[in-house]
């Protein structure tokens, strides 16, 4: 009884954290939606996946504190390309813990904790951990979201 509860424990702080729970052979699955930034990635729950431009090839720098507010796209089989998808971009590398992290085009995928539904882009641009965050395209380059307004119309 004592294992159910801390179990259900641990299970009610990784919800509150963002943080998943890897089930045995998990494979993540990376899907294409189009959104207001235009075509991005996604998780199978729909979040946006975003990548680091802290990072340099597949290595992950994002760790700790990091990784609380941007948590990894982990996997334990080899993650499956959805709709929309390019397969042969679709990899992983090991992490610091020894996790097996999501890769797309070299770059390691992450979720970013205020995006609390599928869809949304908050995570758009942000600047912490020392470096932009950014969505990925189906390329697997980062997505710019559009300057908005301010005028430049000779008249």
């Amino acid at each position: 009884m004592r294992f159910i509860r801390a179990l259900a424990a641990v299970a009610v702080a990784c919800a509150l954290t963002g943080t998943a729970i890897a089930a045995s052979n998990t494979q993540a699955v990376v899907k294409m939606r189009t959104t207001p930034l235009g075509k991005i990635l996604v998780a199978a729950n729909g979040k946006t996946l975003y990548l680091f431009m802290h990072d340099t090839g597949t290595k992950s720098t994002c760790t700790g504190a990091c990784a609380t507010y941007w948590p990894p796209l982990i996997t334990t089989g080899a993650p499956k390309a959805g709709a929309g998808v390019n397969a042969a971009l679709l990899g992983t590398t090991r992490r610091a813990n020894g996790q097996m992290q999501v890769t797309y085009h070299g770059h390691p995928l992450y979720f970013y904790v205020k995006d609390a539904k599928a869809g949304q882009t908050s995570g758009e641009g942000v600047s912490a951990f020392g470096a932009k965050w950014f969505a990925v395209s189906p390329a697997g380059v980062k997505v710019v979201k559009a300057p908005t307004g301010g005028g430049g119309g000779y008249g």
